[in-house]
């Protein structure tokens, strides 16, 4: 079982930044893949970015390709999401996932476990 909180999400406002954490425990906390997801009001959830269990594979939705960067300390076991250039259109409540298995995976189905969300709020 592997137990994920996010924190680091608020109001910014269009071109600014913020960084997001995902805090992770359980006996493979440290050893799964790991993703951040959004889902804006009146929308499904989407893949945003994606990280394997060593950090050494990464990969982004074209949205965020160049704005968003996704990293993993696996000593503290915490993953971070940092977003630069925000826009109007990244306003969604962002959710940090964990894979039960190896293997590196972009659609949420392929995600075990979840976090509660946190709302990031980008003014123009």
């Amino acid at each position: 079982q592997v137990q994920l909180v996010e924190s680091g999400g608020g109001l910014v406002q269009a071109g600014g930044s913020l960084r997001l954490s995902c805090a992770a425990s359980g006996r493979t906390a440290s050893t799964s893949p790991m993703g951040w997801f959004r889902q804006a009001p009146g929308k499904e959830r989407e893949f945003v970015a994606a990280i394997s269990w060593s950090g050494g594979v990464t990969d982004y939705a074209d949205s965020v390709k160049g704005r968003f960067t996704i990293s993993r300390d696996n000593a503290k076991i915490t993953v971070y999401l940092q977003m630069n250039s925000l826009k109007p259109e990244d306003t969604a409540v962002y959710y940090c996932a964990a894979r039960r298995g190896s293997g590196f995976y972009t659609t949420q189905n392929k995600y075990d476990y979840w976090g509660q969300g946190t709302q990031v709020t980008v003014s123009s």
